[in-house]
């Protein structure tokens, strides 16, 4: 009996995610985006800006944790901001990358894990009476190189550059740029060793 219940789940959790897929399409409502990703999660597209996905991105997985409560939320917020996605990168489920006023550049064959955080900004003023400021907010550019590891839980703070081939630890809070090759872990992530090191 149970071996006749699993096909009927998979296929019913096929549809509940198709029709979440196909709904969160319908709602995002970014009008600048190229690209096409291959998505077994949804997709929320918002902003003004620009948001470019290369070939062979892949949105989401399965088995994973997030995979049926969420979402991917990508926001280019303001016309100047764009996320730009390089091909074959791999995200995994419930990533969010907000781009308020700069650029977020993704590069080839990078890979991230479920709940992966980017910004390109603090969003508003740090002192209390800036805080409703958005004019008063941090921002700079991010850049994440070819090839690098993200692993679950990581935060990708402003005006950070991840260099190629590096890979940066579950759970690390990314407040300055890591060089290629390296492993970066902790809050700030600070680097541990290199990638050829056994």
């Amino acid at each position: 009996m149970a071996g006749k219940r699993r096909p009927i789940g998979r296929l019913v959790a096929r549809i509940c995610q198709r029709s979440r897929i196909w709904f969160y399409s319908r709602v995002s409502d970014c009008e600048l985006v190229s690209g096409k990703p291959w998505a077994s999660q949804p997709v929320l597209l918002k902003g003004l800006g620009k948001i470019e996905f290369g070939s062979g991105v892949r949105i989401g997985y399965y088995p994973s944790p997030y995979f049926f409560n969420t979402c991917c939320y990508l926001e280019a917020r303001n016309p100047s901001a764009s996320i730009v996605i390089g091909d074959g990168v791999t995200i995994n489920n419930n990533c969010a990358i907000l781009a308020e006023q700069r650029s977020i550049i993704i590069g080839r064959g990078v890979v991230m894990g479920t709940n992966v955080t980017i910004m390109d900004s603090d969003f508003h003023g740090l002192a209390p009476e800036e805080r409703h400021e958005v004019a008063a907010a941090a921002s700079g550019d991010v850049v994440i190189a070819d090839d690098c590891f993200l692993g679950s839980n990581v935060k990708v703070m402003k005006g950070v550059t991840i260099g190629e081939g590096s890979v940066i630890g579950n759970g690390s809070v990314v407040t300055s740029d890591v060089p290629a090759r390296a492993i970066a872990a902790g809050n700030p992530a600070r680097v541990i060793r290199s990638v050829s090191q056994n």
